[in-house]
């Protein structure tokens, strides 16, 4: 089935010829400065305002977002090697821009065209933090809208972020119901401070937030589950905007932004580590650098080789959901669940690999000064591990078994596992 034809785009483009390549490099270009504010990024729990701003006219916010509302509308490669990039100056501001300016694709794809223009105008810029399990309650209001009301924690992002995406449930009783997904703007939440007494990951910005009773319009809400979007066929914004990059599923993605992110920390790893090895002299005979040894050699290869093999899985992950959402729309192949499952399974294994490179050979052979308070090398480790803690590499196991039974046809009726949703014909 071929889209139809977008229509002019109503917000301009502040830079209509930039390239994914340009974009790419403006990220790399600003490693050095991440670098030296790791420090204090940490300290204020999220990156500073002028680099906020960089970000904003580096395109970074628009990468994903329909050009019809002011985006570039590149693609998910462009934004991971983006991603790949900001993390490796620093893990903690590449995951607070990561988780906000990632969810422009689900408003993109699943809300109408009335809702968009409201939420993407007048200017185009928008960010956009979000929580994807159910929190707090829903009502309807007379007259039309929902009043929204609860806590939504771990909002990595918040502090620059123009809107909130959630999801709720409006019959909590029924086990079938996908709940409500909704976006609130900036002036309707407020931004606990309940962030940075955690290990790692202190400046990414995971603010809790707080909704207090406050009303959305009806249209700015979708009778969908976040982690489970049906897109069989297309979607409202794959029709608007006629790309099908905007009919895909959500777990692959969700998954390849912590792939993203992971990558560029284990990259920011090994570049500290070469200059520990380049620079510090070998215990055991201190007339040699550590870099003359054949063993510290092959540590650098060893990482080298495994960071690598994990950044491609992330780069033809995203680059094989492209061609899932392109089948489901052009050809009638449905993106369905079993490839979101596939697709996140593999994103979870280049964390994995990213995770054992700098664990397991860097943080492992780069000295016990490297270890110290202040050190990167400490950050890094600090960081992944509390990556490690996160929610969805905890729940590897029921990935692999609901991915498993899925290939092997079997029903999903195994113990936390939900039915798969398929879209009404």
């Amino acid at each position: 089935m071929q889209q139809t034809t977008a229509a002019p785009a109503s917000i301009p483009v502040p830079e209509p010829d930039l390239t994914p390549r340009e974009i790419v490099a403006r990220a790399a270009a600003m490693r050095e400065k991440l670098l030296e504010r790791q420090a204090e990024t940490e300290e204020r729990t999220f990156y500073a305002e002028d680099t906020h701003r960089e970000f904003t006219e580096a395109g970074f916010y628009r990468i994903l977002q329909p050009r019809r509302f002011g985006g570039y509308e590149f693609d998910m490669p462009t934004y991971f090697r983006v991603v790949m990039e900001l993390a490796r100056g620093c893990p903690s501001t590449g995951w607070c821009f990561c988780l906000a300016g990632a969810h422009v694709l689900q408003v993109a794809s699943m809300f109408s065209e009335q809702a968009q223009r409201e939420i993407f105008g007048p200017d185009g810029h928008f960010a956009c933090a979000s929580f994807g399990a159910p929190v707090g309650v829903a009502q309807p209001r007379d007259g039309g809208g929902y009043v929204i009301d609860g806590t939504f924690p771990y909002a990595s992002g918040i502090p620059y972020s123009t809107h909130f995406m959630g999801q709720t449930l409006l019959n909590p009783e029924d086990l079938t119901d996908p709940g409500l997904m909704f976006v609130i703007s900036r002036d309707k939440f407020e931004r606990l401070n309940d962030w940075g007494d955690v290990l790692g990951l202190i400046g990414s910005g995971s603010h809790s937030i707080r909704i207090d009773n406050a009303w959305i319009p009806e249209h700015w809400a979708v009778r969908e589950m976040m982690i489970d979007l049906l897109v069989e066929g297309g979607t409202p914004g794959s029709r608007l905007h006629g790309n099908p990059m905007y009919a895909g599923r959500t777990l692959g993605f969700f998954q390849g932004e912590f792939g993203a992110i992971t990558v560029g920390a284990a990259k920011a790893a090994l570049d500290e580590y070469e200059r520990l090895v380049m620079s510090k002299p070998f215990a055991w005979n201190p007339t040699m650098k550590r870099y003359e040894l054949e063993h510290y050699q092959r540590y650098v290869g060893e990482a080298l080789a495994e960071i690598s093999c994990a950044e491609a899985a992330v780069i033809q992950g995203a680059e094989q959901w492209m061609e899932l959402a392109r089948q489901n729309v052009e050809e009638g192949r449905p993106f369905t669940a079993q490839d979101d499952a596939r697709l996140q399974a593999l994103q979870d294994t280049a964390c994995r690999i990213a995770w054992r490179a700098v664990e397991g050979i860097l943080f492992r052979t780069g000295g016990s000064g490297s270890a110290r308070n202040g050190e990167r090398m400490q950050r890094y480790w600090r960081d992944l591990s509390t990556y490690w803690s996160h929610n969805t590499p905890a729940q590897r196991d029921l990935l692999l078994t609901r991915l498993g039974r899925m290939e092997l046809g079997l029903p999903l009726d195994a113990p936390g596992m939900a039915p798969v949703r398929v879209k009404d014909a």
